[in-house]
């Protein structure tokens, strides 16, 4: 068949490889001038900034991509793991050293709370449990109510009706280490009071196969997939937005689609969209096609919050930071409250503070530090204007970091860029500028969120965080893998 995929993220990128690899003569169609989607790579000033994801996990998912094509992931890119996995640290000077070595982990917890050790013993077994069961539906298709009638009695067991935070409050009691073991979901969009606990198997993922990074960047990664895909004749178009994708009336079927302004028409004999699948529904289609999926079903579901990113170059190396750092800053509850309920844009941050130079320090200029720091921020449904907001935001940051973490950092910083949900929203095509598409909670997981491929077209399929399995690496990939599976073999 003729497949074109639309976008290239990570599940764009995987499931292209995975159909061209299956017999399949396929088109990524990419409307920015590179590929990556959100994993967009920027080159300013000799240094090297990946827009993001920058956390690796599960790297056999990518071994298997250029496996099932004959090839070796190490012919094409060097992922190297990181240690320690993350610093987290508190406002009262507190820094939680997060490795995958399970001994060090419980020395850990001891210096922070010797009576939380034992709790951390059964939330490890607990998070193994979940694992098991969670891990194994994350290639899995659930596109009939019989998919989830078969693993209900799993999760009713594994009581996935608890959040994150409920389930590790359960075993652990300092608030500190409280958020050390529940802070995951924000990784892939979700909020730890509201997502469903079987997302606390990312711990046991992370201790079994570690946290990883790609030298030269998130970016290599995406380069070594796009080679990986035109060397076994695949083929790429670049600066192309998809206007619509055209259906035949008669059977209901995709048959192409229409780029840009012009509208010029390619024809194909499938679709995979990796592009947020709220857009693509809404945007994308035309109504009369969309019994199922209505715009007004995806205005009505619950979206991730969106991001504010500084990019920046520092002229000094700042060589106690670690590569991924967790900045917790003097609220947990009520900031996540502000962000995800009341969509409020919060007065103080947690952040997520990113040092790749810590690893590879060809990304920057000799004695450079290259960085990125991120701020969870609510989606553009609270009215924030970020184009008066932007700047006042980033001072803040950057007056943040100065003030506990990186001394003079204001001096250092010799060239800076930042995204806000306008970005998002604009360029990335994110239904309200949310950087990870549909909320990670219970009533939109599984069977409950948007399906792989479209009740409305039947050879329209979806990859990517907004479908199942959900956002981060192992999930987008995954969700490739069951489009692949549902499509077969030429």
């Amino acid at each position: 068949m003729k497949i074109v995929v639309i976008g290239s993220g990570f599940g764009g990128l995987s499931a292209a490889i995975r159909l061209q690899a299956a017999g399949h003569s396929v088109t990524i169609i990419e409307k920015r001038d590179k590929l990556g989607g959100r994993a967009y790579v920027t080159k300013q000033d000799g240094f090297t900034f990946d827009g993001g994801p920058t956390i690796i996990t599960a790297p056999s998912l990518i071994d298997e991509l250029f496996e099932i094509a004959g090839r070796k992931t190490k012919d094409y890119v060097s992922i190297v793991k990181i240690d320690p996995f993350y610093n987290i640290r508190f406002e009262d000077g507190s820094v939680f050293h997060y490795t995958g070595d399970r001994d060090h982990v419980r020395e850990e917890i001891k210096r922070f709370n010797p009576n939380d050790v034992a709790g951390y013993d059964k939330f490890f077994e607990k998070t193994e449990a979940i694992f098991k069961t969670g891990f194994d539906l994350i290639d899995k298709p659930f596109t009939t109510i019989m998919d989830m009638v078969k693993v209900l009695p799993d999760l009713v067991k594994l009581r996935s009706n608890r959040s994150v935070f409920d389930l590790v409050k359960t075993y652990i009691k300092d608030p500190r280490l409280q958020q050390v073991f529940s802070f995951h979901p924000l990784l892939v969009g979700g909020n730890p009071f509201q997502t469903t606990s079987i997302y606390a198997l990312i711990h046991t993922l992370e201790q079994r196969w570690g946290v990883w990074f790609a030298m030269g960047g998130t970016g290599a990664l995406v380069e070594a997939l796009g080679k990986l895909f035109t060397d076994i004749g695949g083929k790429v178009i670049l600066s192309s937005e998809i206007d619509e994708i055209s259906v035949n009336d008669a059977t209901s079927k995709a048959d192409g689609v229409f780029i840009g302004k012009d509208r010029r028409f390619m024809p194909f004999d499938a679709v995979v969209s990796n592009a947020d699948v709220a857009f693509t529904y809404m945007n994308m289609i035309s109504p009369r096609h969309t019994k199922v999926n209505t715009p007004q079903k995806y205005e009505s579901m619950q979206y991730s919050m969106s991001l504010f990113v500084l990019y920046f170059g520092t002229n000094k190396r700042y060589d106690d930071i670690a590569h991924h750092e967790i900045l917790m800053g003097p609220r947990y509850k009520e900031l996540l409250q502000e962000i995800f309920g009341s969509k409020e844009l919060p007065k103080d941050f947690s952040l997520y503070l990113h040092r790749p130079t810590a690893t590879d320090t060809s990304l920057a200029p000799e004695g450079c530090d290259c960085w990125y720091v991120l701020s969870p921020v609510p989606h553009l449904k609270n009215g924030t204007d970020w184009k008066s907001q932007a700047k006042p935001y980033r001072d803040a940051i950057v007056k943040y970091l100065e003030e506990r973490y990186m001394p003079d950092l204001s001096k250092h910083i010799v060239t800076e860029f930042s995204i806000d949900p306008l970005h998002f929203q604009s360029t990335l095509n994110s239904y309200l500028g949310s950087a990870f598409s549909v909320e990670p909670i219970l009533t939109q997981s599984a069977w409950f969120r948007p399906h792989n491929v479209s009740e409305d077209i039947p050879n329209l399929y979806f990859v990517g965080a907004g479908t199942h399995p959900g956002a981060g690496l192992p999930g987008v990939i995954s969700s490739a893998k069951i489009v692949a599976n549902m499509i077969g073999e030429a």
